[in-house]
């Protein structure tokens, strides 16, 4: 029997240190039924006892966690390092490591954190994770780099049957449906921390499928996962990944409970190609669970969140802190980095390359520390009625931890030669609430009728100017002045409440090609609408997660779903208003993992004007005569083709991630994905509601049948690791004697997906 130490995971990672060197040898026997397999006995005991392990065992508990992430630029050689870029920086390769094929790995950035859990099981499930020490190197006042080093990671169960990388479903090799996807074979009897555990390699049947390849070490007493690796395969198609390897180790406190102890996952990321020595990112993250402790008394105050946890000051430490928080003390690599990070931000040059990443990623170019210019993407716009437009704005910003914002813009289009502004000021009052107070106000063309649960905002982008090509003229367009004042607070975790009060008039930007004109309660003749209403919206988030404590948060990638409930009461003759009338809307969406076999988005909507309008405050079913793609609107009808009191609309879109290409020969080596989707919607709209409008009102509602459409898209569209090219063919269901009724079109745009 073979006898391993409690540091065989550090020991493995130094061994394995290059990714792409690390290779695990086949599977070498194969049975004709699993149930002949001896693994398979052992699985099935795994599988009825892994409910069994873990912290729910637990009424109550807590835990130290002890987080490093560190970046390191690989595979660099001496052609890449005389490039003209590191002019004035070529001291930084005074800490680069020679790798085992001989060029050079920079250290780049670190990342250290200590966070305390504390959770409760019983009576009800409450868990709070705060963090209580951070120190970046270079980067604090740097959200957009430390956010994107986070963003790569997620929380792994190797219990679960899926696991997420990326937002995207590996196969768990201990996933229930395992041996549908892998080859198993139990290879040896070992000792490890002191417990005897079957060692079982596995590997994939298909090598081009999202799956693992590695090792289990599974208790032959308890049938716990005690240690595992999962590396993927060479052919794996993911965008800007070359390889993945994850190391986990559990901890065993008692025979019965087994709970995390080190998890260590190593990235090898390309933006442009693939191979052994293709210019990469090795990004490695470790996270180490100590201080368990049990049945402690915890009382629903430890639970909330406190004003002195949201303040940066006291995650700052000092060396002796983290000479006693880190569970391994740093190598001379790790300490290097620190000390090349500050001789780093001393030099103009690399500044200028850390604002140029910033800019990219966030859209802004700061000035002086404290004026955003941006957003550059909205820069440059076109549509019928402005013709070539050009929108210039800022924002104050002096921190990502910034209490106030006060942003605007400026726009101006050279067909109507007319100057368009939006202005927007809030102030968050408590940090712990997030109670937040706000005023805005903008003059704009705009494209109504592209959302049905809309934004109040007032800063929120104006669909006229996205789009430069679209199927079709569109002279849709409407006239939009417009002012709101709000108030939000989150009594709870992931839970906001908004109040808005709006002030607008809304008249067609185009009057010979769109049509406003209304009669209004004494039957006069009207152009303008003049509008004044209250909204109350609640807007639940469950399982989202919130970088730094500003009035603007930076959200972390996850598959949290978004729920929205809002009511808007209209207030006749308040400022001119001309209706009275009362509307609830709700909306639901929600990103789902299904397995192996991709992911699946969902958007659903609902909502009813209780009260008849006129056009320009109807419910419109969302159009996009664009050849872009616009996520949550029907794409093969136009604007204002239906409008509706009451509507239901239907969202499903489902990306298979290559499943059913890899089974094609000459397709599969394309690594192209397939997209399927299917979109629905039904309404109707009131007598009196039509009657309001003037003589000739041309909408109907999607009420005799439910409209559809559907249809599939190719995306992974590219070269090497650069893959963000997505085309859609979309059919158009029923509905095809509506007037300019459009069959059949093709949309296209990027995609930054993994």
């Amino acid at each position: 029997m073979l006898l391993l130490t409690g540091s065989w995971i550090a020991a493995q990672t130094e061994r394995e240190k290059e990714l792409e060197e690390v290779v695990v040898t086949k599977v070498t026997r194969r049975y004709k039924n699993k149930k002949e397999n001896p693994a398979y006995a052992i699985m099935q005991e795994v599988w009825k006892r892994k409910r069994n392990n873990g912290l729910h065992k637990y009424k109550t508990y807590s835990f130290r966690e002890y987080e490093k992430i560190q970046f390191d630029a690989a595979n660099l050689d001496s052609a890449f390092m005389n490039r003209k870029v590191f002019k004035k920086l070529d001291f930084i390769f005074d800490y680069a490591d020679s790798a085992a094929n001989g060029a050079l790995a920079l250290p780049i950035f670190l990342n250290e954190a200590v966070y305390e859990n504390i959770g409760r099981n019983e009576p009800s499930v409450r868990k709070k994770r705060t963090l209580t020490a951070q120190k970046t190197s270079g980067f604090e006042d740097n959200q957009i780099v430390t956010l994107t080093a986070k963003n790569l990671y997620k929380e792994i169960d190797i219990y679960d049957n899926t696991i997420n990388y990326f937002d995207i479903g590996f196969q768990s090799p201990v996933s229930r449906d395992g041996f549908s996807t892998y080859h198993y074979e139990l290879t040896d009897t070992l000792q490890v921390n002191g417990q005897e555990v079957y060692q079982i390699r596995y590997q994939p049947k298909r090598a081009d499928v999202l799956a693992f390849q590695g090792q289990l070490y599974i208790s032959t007493d308890h049938y716990a996962v005690v240690q595992a690796t999962l590396r993927s395969t060479r052919k794996m198609s993911v965008n800007f990944v070359n390889g993945i390897f994850t190391e986990l180790e559990y901890d065993n406190p008692d025979e019965e409970t087994f709970l995390p102890k080190k998890y260590r996952t190593t990235l090898d990321l390309s933006p442009f190609s693939k191979g052994k020595n293709a210019k990469s990112l090795t990004a490695t993250r470790s996270v180490d669970y100590t201080d368990y402790t049990f049945e402690i008394p915890l009382s629903e105050d430890d639970f909330k969140v406190k004003e002195s946890e949201l303040t940066t000051a006291v995650l700052k430490k000092d060396d002796s802190y983290w000479q006693a928080a880190r569970t391994d003390s740093l190598n001379q690599t790790e300490q290097g980095i620190y000390e090349m990070l500050e001789k780093l931000e001393e030099t103009p040059r690399f500044q200028r390359i850390v604002k140029a990443y910033e800019t990219f990623a966030s859209g802004y170019y700061n000035v002086g520390n404290a004026i955003d210019i941006g957003n550059i993407y909205s820069v440059y716009g076109f549509n019928e009625v402005e013709g070539h437009r050009i929108r210039l704005g800022g924002r104050t910003y002096f921190s990502q931890n910034d209490d106030w914002r006060l942003q605007g813009y400026g726009a101006y289009g050279f067909r109507d030669r007319q100057f368009k502004y939006g202005v927007e000021g809030k102030y968050m009052f408590n940090k712990v609430n997030r109670f937040t107070l706000g005023a805005g106000t903008r003059r704009d063309i705009m494209q109504l009728g592209v959302q049905l649960t809309t934004d109040d905002g007032i800063m929120s982008r104006s669909f006229a100017s996205s789009s430069v090509f679209g199927r079709g003229e569109n002279a849709s367009l409407s006239s939009v002045n417009q002012t709101n004042v709000f108030a939000a607070v989150d009594p709870f975790k992931n839970f906001t409440i908004r109040a808005d009060g709006t002030l607008q008039s809304i008249k067609s930007a185009n009057e010979e090609g769109f049509n406003l004109y209304y009669h209004d309660t004494e039957g006069n003749l009207r152009k303008t609408v003049n509008d004044s209403h209250l909204t109350l919206s609640l807007i639940a988030r469950p399982g989202a997660k919130y970088s730094q404590t500003g009035v603007d948060r930076y959200e972390h990638s996850t598959l949290a779903p978004t729920l929205v409930l809002k009511y808007t009461r209209g207030l006749k003759n308040l400022f001119n208003a001309d209706y009275g009338y009362n509307k609830l809307q709700f909306m639901f969406y929600k990103p789902m993992l299904i397995g192996s076999w991709g992911k699946s988005f969902l958007n659903v909507e609902a909502g009813k004007n209780f009260d008849p309008v006129p056009l320009a405050l109807q419910n419109v079913i969302p159009g996009n005569q664009s050849y872009s793609l616009a996520p949550n609107t029907f794409s093969q009808l136009n604007y204002y083709e239906f409008v509706a009191d009451s509507y239901a609309t239907g969202h499903l879109e489902h990306h298979f991630n290559g499943k059913i290409f890899s089974f094609i020969p000459l397709i599969k080596k394309l690594k192209l994905r397939e997209v399927a989707f299917i979109r629905a919607a039904y309404g109707t709209l009131s007598e009196e509601s039509k009657m309001i409008n003037t003589e000739g009102f041309k909408y109907a509602a999607p009420d005799r049948n439910i409209y559809y459409e559907y249809g599939f898209g190719i995306e992974n569209i590219g070269f090497g690791n650069l893959r963000i090219f997505r085309v859609d063919f979309n059919w158009r269901g029923n509905y095809l004697q509506n007037p300019d009724a459009s069959r059949f079109g093709v949309k296209a745009g990027f995609q930054f997906f993994y």
